[in-house]
Order: C-alpha cells, then structure tokens, then sequence
C-alpha cells in the first residue's frame, strides 16, 4: 500500500515496565504546573511577541522605540506587552514618564535563547 515508504516504529511489547511509569509518575509535576507552562508556551506562539522578546534580548527599550523598530503603532506593542508583561516574561520600569521594558529575568533569556539555536540548527 505505501511501498517506498519506510516501515513506522511501534512498539510490538506486551508487558508494562512499570517500575519506570512509576519512576516518571513520581516525577511529573502537577496539573496546574504543566498547565501554567502551557501558557507561557502559548504566549511564545505569536511572531510579534517573538520579535519584541528578540529586541529587549538586546536592549531594555521603551514602546516608541519597539514601535518604531518593529513598524507597528505603539497601541499594537502595548498590547502585546501587556501580554508578556501578565505572563512574567517582561517586566518594566518608569523613567519619569517613559516607561522601559526588559526581559523579566534570565530563564526568558535562556528559554529565549535556546529556541533560537534549535530553530537555527
């Protein structure tokens, strides 16, 4: 039926290794812990949120300037901000009346950085 094509693996066993579901059951972490990874996950899914990530990787910037950078209104990278800002990924400072924008700490960075690398590979 789908000759040329290589065989798919599967897994012909019968019995359980239980003692290693039981390892990996101990070690899986909660529901709501997988679930709040879900999420920042999902807020990584958006190509501009990627691209203002990729910018404050570089520098610490303000609206105008990631407006201006990426060529979008800055109502637009206000809201996607305040997207990465609920999900822990960015954090801000005020300057009197400009507000800056970074990475929210080094595990972005790496999460950050290592996506990058696997994409580039």
């Amino acid at each position: 039926m789908f000759e040329g094509l290589p065989e798919i693996d599967r897994c012909d066993c019968v019995s359980i290794h239980q003692e290693v579901v039981d390892a990996v059951r101990a070690s899986m972490p909660g529901d709501e812990t997988l679930m709040d990874v879900s999420d920042i996950f999902k807020v990584f899914s958006d190509s501009t949120r990627i691209k203002i990530l990729c910018a404050l990787m570089q520098a610490e910037m303000c609206v105008c300037d990631i407006s201006v950078l990426l060529g979008m209104t800055k109502s637009s990278v206000s809201h996607q901000l305040r997207i990465l800002k609920q999900a822990n990924l960015v954090k801000y400072r005020k300057s009197g009346r400009v507000v800056y924008y970074a990475l929210a700490d080094e595990h972005v960075r790496t999460i950050f950085a290592e996506g990058l690398e696997h994409a580039t590979e």
